[in-house]
């Protein structure tokens, strides 16, 4: 059985590697999934990406943008598994959201 690469964790498991688009800045980004514990009894983890913008000529990263909180979960494997289960055409867009949160804090 073909396994669906239209979510983040499916594309993960088909290609081994992160998908990879071009912002509306110009700058090729790929995507990380984070997680980090917190204080909240309830929710202890949450879950965010984070997109390293690429150098226009692919040999290294040369920084980044990242998305706000997107799920607050009881266990860290649960917090995963929702952000492994985003769409591709969602991520895309959260990776644009991210380029003009930035490029409005970068114009003060």
């Amino acid at each position: 059985m073909s396994q669906n690469d239209t979510t983040l964790g499916g594309y993960f498991s088909v290609h081994d590697r992160p998908p990879a688009w071009e912002g509306s800045d110009g700058h090729p980004y790929t995507v990380s999934l984070e997680t980090e514990k917190t204080g909240n009894l309830t929710a202890p983890w949450e879950g965010y990406l984070v997109f390293p913008r690429w150098a226009q000529n692919g040999v290294g990263v040369v920084g980044h943008v990242e998305t706000a909180t997107i799920v607050r979960s009881r266990t860290e494997d649960e917090a995963l598994e929702t952000l492994r289960g985003l769409d591709l055409h969602d991520t895309k867009l959260l990776l644009e959201t991210a380029i003009r949160a930035s490029e409005d804090v970068q114009r003060g």
